[in-house]
């Protein structure tokens, strides 16, 4: 049950089609040491929140012009306090800064160094002595040592297209479009950006530690640059994004594992070199710069800023090198800032964090998109009561017009107020939305990113990318679907399709409805049905929903003929409720029949009560229990987009089947149960964890078997096994373990020349255990084909190379299999290459 959010990244095309407001300001002034009041030079200036001096003093005074509105100024000099200074129109010019001297603390036998030391050992190091005390005293989360407590949060998001030029805006598709260009601005980086995506959301977050643990995050407020119905813009730019604690041992980001240069085992990873103490919001604190030892690893450098008496972490930054080996990322930066209320607890103060984000290349010269978000967290309460109804869903919170607030509200409800460049994001995004064109280029990246076209309001057609596949039984295979889609937050959806094969000459179809009739528990209802050619056997806990894609369908190169395909005509009636959050409990009818789709040569004929029978006729009811915690998600329409986490799939199902019902030929019993996982392993990378076990506990033909998963196809395909056969271990009980874990090119980083590739290195391996009956291989009329991996644990194992690609385009994975035992089997494949994309960071 691999994630994959590969319908997202068309947005890195759209975003360079947006646009930016146009505003100069200056400043000017001069800077006075505050005891003396004399003149002070070479003080590096700073606008706004750039980590780039804009320039360094020759003299007393300073002037900064810049065509980006300038709201503030720091000045920064060494033995001097780093000041910071709001601007505004009335104080814009002729300022009078005043720096004031830092109090360097005492330091017992320390020796403050500017540049990099080397050292003998780590003990040697000033910096490990620090260190080591912010580890003993190492700080919890404020938030769990109250009985309750509330704080706000306010996060925007803005994305921005950089490094433009005059000749990227004359190109023809922006015909039309050049009014975005009156937006541009000049950045104080000096590049030119343009605004393109502005959301801002408002939380109130409480909390309840005892007697019982609850939380609730409510959205309260959301206002977002004229995309708000964009299946793709906002959840991107949503999904960038992960919550972290500077003291963790591993730091996520994309879901790849950073460590952290708090961590405890952060001098393996990190050179550490402290080189001043400075004022921190009124507090001594230690200016520790850290490096990583190696450049080619997924690591940060930056500054940790220690206080000289608690030894608390009061800021840091974090900046990734030049050779960070992430897809579609040039860089990342995170500015983080902490209040400490007493020796053993920290609570969020401000986190900023800036991604820059390519297509293709990783030059600082290509066009890019730099994504910022920051969070702001506020008025802290701790130890109020709080009602038991604060912690229950309300059905108005599901509501589309739930945080819609009029800009009155947004003035006093943002910590700083918007700058003119983001306040005109929104009045050009409205521009936008009444251009044709863009509307056109806007529908066209959609489709990209969802698979669906619209061809007119409410109706969109697709998944494109079902539309081709090819098998034994139906040869070329063409496939045509549509459904309804109003917004995001459809409570109602319809669906169908229909095939054609032009080998066998047979038209097949599926249609599926559902309306969903709560938005608080998400209680919903749905029907359908289906005639199609599928390939059974490729996935243990499945779903019976009527559009999930059939294999058959997608497979184009194979290795051997497979003939095992069944014909299916399927009847689906199921519904759903979430009575807690991320907890689905889901009841499915389901009435089939199944036979061979290629009698010739897949032979799906069994005996009941002494007479031969090639058609399974099946009624059952599933129940399965679904729980997803700590899983995000965006809309509360009948569909959701997930957000990237870590959150793992625990699924239970309990299958019954009813003899006699619609003319239903068995009674049984079936249990399955799947639990999938990935986990971050430090700097070791991921490791993804799929274990899946299952019972029949009657007898049954093989078209209602456990088959252990084969995949004959050359595509990768998750939580199959790559070197079995279709049908080749069939299991009355079974119990499957993959792992496969990510190094993010942790191994070849060290190989000379390799490592200039930017390659990863995949390793993975697969068991299966399984038991089947002599009763179960007398039904079958081929039974006697049919066996369990009951001998031995069945397992393959392998490696694979992924990040393949150039620049920052680096989506190609290769495996390579071996397949470990049982090798006396007829046709079967004991080493195979697959090969796919694999579309992610």
């Amino acid at each position: 049950m691999l994630i994959n959010h590969s319908k997202y990244y068309p947005l890195f095309f759209l975003l360079f089609l947006s646009g930016y407001i146009c505003a100069q300001n200056t400043a000017t002034g001069k800077i006075v040491d505050a005891k003396t009041n004399k003149e002070v030079s070479g003080v590096a200036v700073f606008i706004n929140d750039s980590n780039d001096p804009f320039l360094t003093t020759t003299n007393g005074s300073f002037s900064v012009q810049s065509d980006s509105i300038i709201y503030k100024l720091k000045f920064l000099r060494k033995n001097y306090a780093l000041e910071s200074v709001d601007i505004t129109s009335e104080n814009a010019n002729n300022l009078l800064v005043k720096l004031g001297q830092e109090q360097v603390g005492n330091i017992q036998e320390v020796v403050i160094h500017n540049e990099k030391t080397k050292y003998k050992n780590k003990k040697e190091n000033p910096a490990y002595a620090i260190m080591q005390e912010v580890w003993k005293r190492k700080r919890n989360n404020g938030l769990d040592k109250f009985n309750t407590y509330t704080y706000k949060e306010y996060e925007k998001i803005q994305f921005d297209a950089s490094n433009l030029d005059s000749a990227f805006m004359k190109k023809k598709i922006f015909n039309k479009l050049d009014f975005i260009f009156d937006y541009a601005d000049s950045a104080a980086n000096g590049r030119m950006e343009l605004p393109i995506f502005l959301n801002e959301s408002i939380y109130e977050n409480y909390g309840e530690n005892r007697p019982g643990k609850k939380t609730k995050k409510l959205l309260i407020a959301q206002k977002t640059s004229g995309f708000q119905d964009n299946q793709i813009v906002t959840l991107t730019a949503k999904n960038l994004y992960r919550d972290i604690n500077i003291y963790d041992n591993t730091l996520n980001y994309f879901d790849i594992g950073f460590p952290s240069p708090v961590g405890t085992d952060g001098f393996s990873t990190y050179d550490y070199n402290l080189i001043d103490t400075i004022s921190i919001r009124g507090e001594n604190a230690y200016k520790i710069r850290y490096l990583p030892k190696r450049t080619e690893v997924l690591a940060f450098q930056g500054y940790l800023y220690i206080d000289t008496d608690t030894y608390a972490v009061l800021g840091a930054t974090l900046k990734s090198t030049q050779r960070i080996n992430v897809n579609f990322i040039n860089a990342i930066s995170t500015e983080l800032e902490y209040d400490n209320p007493d020796e053993n607890t920290f609570l969020p103060r401000k986190f900023v964090t800036e991604i820059e984000m390519t297509l293709f290349s990783k030059k600082k010269t290509s066009k890019s998109i730099v994504a910022k978000r920051t969070v702001d967290y506020s008025n802290y309460e701790f130890n109020k009561p709080l009602e038991a109804s604060v912690f229950t869903r309300r059905e108005e919170e599901y509501d589309d017009k739930f945080v819609d607030k009029d800009d009155a509200y947004w003035m006093k409800a943002r910590p700083d107020t918007l700058s003119k460049s983001e306040q005109g994001v929104y009045d050009m995004l409205d521009k936008l939305q009444k251009t044709p064109k863009f509307n056109r280029i806007v529908k066209i990246y959609e489709t990209l990113g969802s698979g669906y076209y619209n061809i007119t309001k409410g109706i969109d057609i697709g998944p494109i990318f079902s539309i081709y596949g090819v098998n034994e039984v139906e040869g070329d295979r063409i496939r045509l679907g549509a459904r309804t889609y109003f917004t995001q937050n459809d409570p109602w959806r319809v669906q169908f399709y229909t095939a054609y094969g032009f080998k066998d000459h047979q038209v097949k179809y599926g249609v599926e409805g559902r309306y969903m009739f709560n938005r608080l528990n998400r209680f919903m209802a749905g029907a359908g049905t289906r005639r199609d050619i599928m390939q059974l056997g490729v996935q243990l806990t499945t779903d019976d929903g009527i559009m999930s894609r059939s294999f058959a369908s997608s497979t184009v190169f194979a290795r051997g003929e497979n003939a095992s395909l069944s014909s299916v005509n399927q009847t689906n009636v199921f519904t759903a409720i979430e009575p807690w959050k991320n907890f689905q409990v889901r009841i499915d009818g389901t009435m089939q029949s199944i036979k061979s789709a290629n009698p010739d040569g897949f032979n799906l004929m069994y005996y009941r009560n002494g007479g031969l029978r090639k058609t399974v006729n099946d009624s059952h009811v599933t129940i399965s229990l679904i729980a997803r915690p700590g899983a995000k998600f965006s809309q509360t329409g009948v569909d959701r987009y997930e957000h990237g986490t870590l959150a793992p799939t625990i699924v239970l199902k309990y299958t019954r089947g009813i003899e006699g019902l619609f003319n239903a030929d068995f009674n049984y019993n079936k249990l399955q149960f799947m639990f999938y996982k990935p986990v971050l392993i430090g700097s070791w990378g991921k490791t993804l964890i799929n274990f899946e076990a299952g019972k029949n506990f009657n007898t049954v033909p093989l078209a209602l078997q456990n088959i252990i998963p084969g995949n004959q196809s050359y595509s990768l395909v998750g939580n199959t096994f790559a070197q079995l056969n279709y049908y080749e271990f069939v299991a009355d009980t079974y119990t499957t373990l993959q792992l496969e874990h990510h190094f993010n090119g942790k191994i070849l980083s060290y190989i000379p020349l390799i490592k200039k590739l930017k390659l990863r290195e995949v390793a993975f391996i697969r068991g299966a255990y399984g038991t089947l009956s002599d009763a179960s291989k007398a039904i079958n009329v081929e039974g006697f084909k049919y066996s369990a991996p009951s001998e031995h644990i069945y397992y393959e194992y392998g490696f694979g190379i992924e990040n393949i690609g150039f620049g920052n385009l680096r989506i190609f994975r290769v495996d390579f299999n071996w397949r470990g035992n049982y090798l006396d089997r007829p046709d079967i494949s004991t080493f195979g290459v697959k090969a796919g994309f694999q579309v992610g960071f």
